[in-house]
């Protein structure tokens, strides 16, 4: 059993907003295997499949972004998973041009507040997780508004295509070649 968890906040007002890039990730998964995100519990939507023969969760906190570890930390412990190897988030990055991603086995939140909420429920910094760029916040940017706001399209069309990656770099992780996945994936576009 995996989790996978992609990050947003719930509702209209922040749908396709640069923040939402985890919870867009999620959806290319789910559309990918055929499934509906619309099974409601632990704090999140959620749907189940499998992927690369492995039984798997696709969840979207509801909780928003800085309380995400609420709903996260529920999967991982109903189902005693280990975070380090059963564990991989998919968020937004401000660090990384449009449309590339970062996967890393662990890590600290690097001023994500949906991350360090999940460290903090979790107790630990050891679970994957796939970051995707959503453009470089500027020298005097407001993070919010940057985050709360949508791309212009043809930044947009960068980050859609960094869902397909998205998708590729879960399979070769649920495939067992998580190595593999960051040498492929975490090359610039």
């Amino acid at each position: 059993m995996t989790i996978i968890a992609g990050l947003g906040n719930p509702g209209f007002k922040y749908r396709h907003t640069r923040h939402n890039a985890g919870f867009e990730a999620i959806d290319a998964l789910a559309k990918k295997y055929r499934v509906r995100i619309d099974k409601k519990g632990r704090k999140s939507l959620f749907a189940e499949t499998v992927i690369a023969g492995e039984k798997v969760i696709l969840v979207k906190p509801q909780t928003y972004m800085n309380s995400s570890g609420e709903s996260v930390a529920d999967w991982v412990h109903f189902y005693k998973c280990d975070p380090s190897a059963q564990l991989i988030v998919l968020s937004d990055d401000v660090t990384l041009d449009y449309g590339n991603i970062r996967i890393r086995k662990k890590g600290s939140a690097g001023g994500h507040n949906g991350l360090k909420s999940i460290i903090r429920d979790l107790g630990t910094e050891e679970f994957i997780r796939i970051r995707i760029g959503v453009g470089k916040l500027e020298p005097g940017d407001d993070m919010i508004g940057h985050v709360l706001r949508k791309p212009m399209r043809d930044d947009r069309r960068k980050i859609i295509a960094a869902y397909d990656r998205c998708v590729g770099a879960a399979e070769l992780i649920l495939r067992g070649d998580i190595d593999g996945a960051m040498n492929k994936y975490n090359a610039k576009q």
